[in-house]
């Protein structure tokens, strides 16, 4: 007999109280942004490689080192998705969206792949919900984006010990004077730097603030901030995000370490962090990037968004949703089993879970409603046919009592 097979390392399958968490997660953030007015979206799972080249940098960790990339049958490099965002930008493009009725407010969730160590909520296969307005160049709308997570925080009932974290990025000529700061800091400490921040320094000096390098955090600690090179503009910017965040009641403190390597983020970047699953401490995070959807072949287009990872959401929750509990039909005999399918699919169409056992004398259905929690059992013998009712048994309270079938299922679906 060959040995069973195992999922593939880094993946994982959801079945039971998983994958009700999982989808109480979903459908917890997909009611909360459309209150805000976010449109459901969905893209291909994979795209041209060249989506996510040009979208997170060919000196990125994720271009470099993570992304599942493959040539197929064609010819064509292809590339599973390992974010969203890019892949939306690239829809809004290619949809002919990106001149026309805009912002783009999107709302979209689905599984991403990396291929990187798993550890405690992080896997190869992994999945996110992500809130994207596309077109939008006021800090009021990176103010709804945070508040809109904030609230879908809340509704999952894991805002307790969360903590909104949020810096600014400045403009283009900000992030200039901010980078010739930072490159000049950095150089005298380029002998101490690891290797693949000396590789990030000549190339892309703002990821070596990103570096999980022990050394390179402490070389970090005492570098310059961005807060400190703003032009007024951004400065004003920043500020009005700030203000419109208190007016919707959202709590935050200033973190001048939150960045984003790429040149076309500015402004707004923030995370929302806990200590409640160690090292991985972001739940949900994001941030403005106005140049993404040009790297797709369309107009200037600002947007903002953020991300969360279901799989971390799902493990702040403080237990997941209980499965609903069913009613069993049970039919004393086979000769009562036409009548106890009429009235489980009568049951059906009124809203109620309802199972009938395959098989098995009274007494092996009764024991299989019991491992199931049914909250009822109605029982079809031949007299309660003969009279044209049912045996409703109360499997909590233990009591019984004869009903009509109308009756049954009023009683019930109350």
């Amino acid at each position: 007999m060959a040995s069973p097979l195992q999922p593939v390392r880094g993946t994982r399958d959801l079945i039971g109280d998983d994958f009700r968490a999982h989808h109480h997660v979903v459908e917890t953030a997909r009611r909360v942004s459309a209150l805000y007015g976010f449109e459901e979206w969905s893209t291909p799972i994979f795209e041209d490689t060249r989506v996510f080249s040009r979208g997170l940098g060919d000196t990125s960790d994720v271009v470099s080192k993570e992304m599942y990339s493959f040539v197929d049958r064609g010819g064509d490099s292809i590339t599973l998705r390992p974010e969203a965002t890019a892949g939306l930008c690239r829809a809004l493009v290619s949809n002919g969206l990106a001149q026309s009725n805009l912002p783009r407010k999107v709302f979209y969730t689905g599984p991403m792949f990396r291929y990187e160590r798993p550890q405690k909520g992080r896997y190869r296969q992994f999945h996110q919900i992500d809130v994207e307005v596309l077109g939008a160049a006021e800090p009021l709308a990176d103010a709804e984006v945070i508040a809109c997570g904030w609230d879908v925080l809340n509704a999952l009932g894991i805002a307790d010990g969360v903590v909104l974290e949020i810096n600014t990025l400045g403009d283009t000529e900000s992030r200039d004077a901010y980078r010739a700061a930072l490159v000049a800091y950095l150089s005298d400490h380029r002998a101490s730097l690891s290797e693949d921040s000396q590789v990030r320094l000549e190339k892309n000096p703002l990821r070596v603030l990103d570096s999980k390098d022990e050394t390179d955090k402490r070389i970090v600690a005492g570098a310059p901030v961005m807060r400190d090179h703003l032009t007024a503009d951004a400065a004003r910017f920043y500020e009005k995000v700030l203000g419109y965040l208190a007016g919707f009641g959202v709590p935050f403190r200033q973190n001048d370490r939150i960045v984003r390597g790429l040149d076309y983020y500015s402004h707004t970047a923030f995370e929302f962090v806990t200590d409640r699953l160690g090292a991985q401490g972001t739940v949900l995070g994001g941030g403005r990037y106005n140049g993404l959807v040009e790297e797709m072949g369309g107009p200037p287009t600002p947007s903002v968004g953020w991300a969360a990872g279901i799989e971390r959401l799902a493990m702040l929750l403080a237990a997941p949703p209980s499965a609903p509990r069913p009613v069993a039909v049970i039919p004393v005999a086979e000769a009562q089993e036409a009548e106890a399918l009429a009235l489980a699919q009568r049951l059906r169409a009124a809203g109620v879970v309802t199972e009938v056992a395959y098989k098995g004398n009274l007494k092996r259905r009764m024991e299989r409603a019991n491992k199931l929690h049914a909250r009822a059992a109605l029982i079809l013998g031949e007299d309660e046919v003969a009279e044209g009712v049912v045996q409703f048994r109360d499997l909590d309270a233990g009591a019984q009592e004869r009903l009509s079938p109308d009756e049954a299922v009023k009683r019930l679906r109350a």
